[in-house]
């Protein structure tokens, strides 16, 4: 047995993530900027361990690039803002796996 719920005039259909307002299905984000960031934000993190904190950033860089050509990102500013942080923490872990890769190389 199942029970009927009146339909009130207070449900609305807003509830759905997967629908705008106007009920076409939303197209959903790309997750390529905040991978951008943590792969970035990794690189920084490690940049101690010899090579790591350097092919994190670059993965980070290549992530933000790619995701800032993509249209849905473009369009998107807080997107498109995202990758650029990206980017630009990713260039911040290659630039200072770099200085700390220098003296390191010095002692071998």
């Amino acid at each position: 047995m199942t029970a009927a719920v009146p339909d009130s005039p207070r449900a609305d259909h807003r509830m759905c993530s997967s629908l705008d307002d106007t009920g076409i299905p939303k197209q959903h984000g790309s997750r390529l900027p905040a991978v951008s960031i943590a792969l970035g934000a990794l690189s920084v993190a490690s940049f101690w361990v010899v090579g790591l904190g350097f092919l994190l950033g670059l993965a980070a860089v290549v992530c933000g690039a790619v995701a800032t050509s993509r249209s849905a990102v473009a369009d998107d500013e807080a997107a498109s803002l995202r990758a650029l942080l990206g980017v630009v923490a990713g260039a911040a872990g290659i630039t200072v796996s770099a200085i700390a890769l220098f003296p390191m190389l010095a002692h071998l």
